[in-house]
């Protein structure tokens, strides 16, 4: 059971650092002087979800998750 802890733990903590390192990629989600002109409504605005912000979005996601999950995992197995 030891080597599982440490496994995890290794995994949690790269898990931080890159999950830290993708929050910080992202762009803001204020949506500035694009709002007032409609540029949110534009052919990138519609098909976001398609471009690297779009998978920034859903990696963050899936890391926040696995994140969540391998923390209540250590949690539990520390009694």
């Amino acid at each position: 059971m030891a080597a599982l802890r440490i496994a995890l733990t290794i995994v949690f903590i790269i898990i931080s650092v890159v999950l830290a390192g993708i929050v910080l990629m992202q762009e803001g989600k204020s949506a500035g002087l694009g709002a007032i002109s409609g540029a949110a409504e534009s052919y990138w605005g519609k098909n976001k979800g398609r471009s690297m912000e779009g998978a920034l979005v859903k990696i963050t996601r899936i890391l926040t998750i696995l994140f969540l999950v391998i923390a209540i995992i250590l949690d539990i197995k520390r009694f």
